[in-house]
């Protein structure tokens, strides 16, 4: 697997096919994971993840698979997506074993100062489920800060420490 990056405790490698097993054990875990990432809640298929995987590395070349170096272990996924005019969406999960293990602002803290290093990003925003209390900790956490609001979700971003200077 090809590292683009690391964390003190994580390697960010690209989308790889090689993962689909433990992509597709996350994605189907409805309590703990799918429910905060989707409104789906039926299990995909291994066709449906092989093509999803396809996909994502044609469509979200920002997107990065999360490698716990201890153990070499799949941790879960993070990512740029929909980068255009100098802004991006951010996205993350993480797998429920590796879930409460300090991954989560790890992975987000690495993975802006890789974006405001070297991509052509000042923005990033995300929206969260309203429900999710723990991932808007760790966005507040990691310096987002909330801009909209509907009933279901929460809006939030970050500005580059750059842009702000």
């Amino acid at each position: 697997m090809d590292t683009v990056f690391e964390s003190e405790n994580i390697r960010f490698v690209k989308f790889t096919e090689e993962l689909a097993q433990d992509y597709l054990t996350m994605v189907n875990d409805i309590e703990h994971v799918a429910r905060f990432i989707g409104e789906r809640r039926t299990p995909y298929t291994m066709e449906e993840e092989l093509e999803f995987i396809r996909n994502q590395k044609l469509m979200q070349p920002y997107t990065y698979s999360m490698m716990e170096k201890s153990t070499g272990e799949f941790i879960g996924n993070t990512g740029f997506m929909n980068v255009k005019d100098g802004e991006a969406e951010l996205g993350i999960v993480i797998t429920y074993a590796k879930q409460n293990a300090g991954y989560g602002a790890e992975a987000i803290r690495s993975l802006l100062t890789y974006g405001w290093n070297n991509l052509p990003i000042n923005r990033v925003y995300l929206e969260v489920y309203i429900d999710n209390d723990r991932a808007i900790h760790l966005y507040e956490k990691c310096g987002f800060t909330e801009f909209k609001r509907t009933d279901k979700d929460i809006f939030m971003e970050i500005i580059s420490p750059a842009r702000e200077g």
